[in-house]
């Protein structure tokens, strides 16, 4: 054990590191700016217009909670946003003694465009290190997240990334081999799949599409495509929504969907549509809390076996 005339000395030096990488990493992303991104933005004012955009109609107390705000000082940015046009209140449908808050088509605009700035800072900056050095970097964050986070407020320790090479023939592989174990879908499940993630990569718009892999300590855990309707321009399509039996309860199903919302929104379409099937219960149940809504279903005999498929729609 070691002498405790030693433990004071340590800990100051720990302190010390702390506050140095504390003061490092708001440096290294310009934090201290008074305007973030620069843009007409404060760092606080542009994490509560993150909460609007990715958020149903929520209350100020939500919020506040949720970002560990001061409600008073919560509610002083609300009022600024509000008198520039950004955000409109009404009562809540759930609670009359609150306001629900959304962002008016001034604000979403406002926010497409500073979420389109911090996604060109990110790729830059993860842009700038080799693949080996991001898998590090993002290691190193997640531990530090796993940490500092609250008992029973634990984030899930995976990560979200654009696909590369070799994950296509993953996702082919994994489904098809899942979906005949769990469900007994045949080959044609899998010819299916294959098909889908041909055409993604044949005629990838990045600007209108993207695929999500999730990966927990270096493995693929789940993924989800967002793409192009092929007959309506407003309308996305959400594919292939997969989680591993793994990373159940985590939320990382609701998670890859909220991120297809979020990136839907800001690419600028109006609805999101997907097919699937009646038996999927754990899916549907996460489409159902996102806010999509049944608008069609009729049997079929595919992938070898009677099935209901089912459309639903989310108007964005």
């Amino acid at each position: 054990m070691e002498p405790s005339s030693i433990r004071p000395a340590r800990l100051a030096d720990d302190i010390n590191s702390f506050r140095r990488f504390n003061r490092m990493y708001t440096r290294f992303l310009g934090t201290l700016e008074e305007r973030l991104l620069d843009s007409q933005f404060s760092l606080a004012e542009a994490r509560v217009l993150y909460e609007l955009a990715n958020r149903t109609a929520p209350t100020a107390k939500e919020i506040a909670k949720d970002l560990g705000m001061d409600p008073g000082y919560l509610s002083r940015l609300l009022g600024k946003l509000e008198r520039s046009s950004l955000l409109r209140r009404r009562a809540s449908r759930r609670d009359g003694r609150y306001a629900e808050i959304g962002l008016t088509n001034r604000g979403k605009s406002a926010f497409q465009k500073l979420n389109a700035r911090s996604d060109r800072q990110a790729r830059s900056i993860m842009e700038s290190f080799s693949p080996q050095g991001r898998t590090v970097l993002i290691r190193s964050m997640l531990a530090i997240e796993d940490i500092l986070a609250k008992t029973g407020d634990r984030r899930p320790p995976y990560i979200l990334r654009p696909h590369r090479i070799g994950d296509m023939g993953w996702i082919v592989s994994r489904e098809g081999a899942f979906y005949a174990d769990e469900y007994g879908f045949d080959v044609t499940f899998e010819a299916l799949v294959a098909r889908i993630v041909a055409d993604f990569i044949m005629s990838f718009d990045p600007s209108r599409e993207h695929c999500w892999i999730a990966e927990a300590y270096g493995q693929s855990v789940g993924h989800v495509f967002l793409v192009r309707h092929p007959e309506q321009t407003l309308t996305a399509k959400l594919r292939l929504l997969f989680v591993e039996p793994s990373a159940r309860g985590s939320g990382l199903g609701k998670t890859l969907v909220t991120e297809c919302l979020r990136f839907a929104r800001a690419a600028g379409y109006k609805k999101i549509a997907l097919w699937t099937q009646s038996i999927l219960h754990g899916a549907l149940r996460i489409y159902e809390s996102a806010g999509f809504r049944l608008v069609k279903e009729e049997p079929h005999h595919s992938f070898g076996r009677d099935l209901i498929g089912q459309t639903w729609e989310l108007d964005l």
